[in-house]
């Protein structure tokens, strides 16, 4: 099972107080606690991607995202809704023969536990290939519970 999602950068996936207000109405309960969300923009040639990965437990399942035919990207957090165990980030040039990596990042606990999301990885800036094509990136972590 693959833990990544890509969605546009104006989709948000909020419920609006009505919608809650609704749910309610029917029943249903809605909780605030969220999972670990790792949230990467990744931009590339003036075109950004949101790459938002879950907690796996296997990492190898992982599949990496292309990004605009020139680099690969990957982010990987390895353990579950109650215990982070890692988080990697892979960025990989695209090359014809397999990709190459050109970055392999590593965080380890403890991560902070914050009522919104907070950045984990600053904007890097990688560079790649013949005319060293940039590829930049900025992660932020959410849903950690204290």
């Amino acid at each position: 099972m693959n833990n990544l999602r890509l969605h546009p950068k104006t989709r948000s996936r909020r419920l609006t107080r009505g919608a809650a207000f609704a749910l309610a109405g029917l029943g249903l309960t809605f909780t605030s606690s969220a999972a670990p969300l790792l949230r990467c923009e990744v931009a590339y040639a003036g075109s950004t991607q949101i790459i938002e990965a879950m907690a796996v437990a296997d990492p190898y399942r992982v599949a990496s995202v292309d990004i605009g035919g020139r680099f690969r990207f990957k982010g990987v957090m390895v353990g579950d809704a109650d215990q982070l165990e890692y988080i990697k980030l892979y960025a990989y040039l695209d090359a014809k023969r397999q990709p190459i990596l050109l970055q392999q990042a590593t965080y380890l606990p403890p991560f902070k536990a914050a009522a919104s999301p907070y950045p984990l990885t600053g904007e890097q800036h990688l560079y790649g290939g013949a005319v060293e094509r940039e590829l930049t990136y900025s992660c932020t972590l959410q849903g950690i519970a204290p």
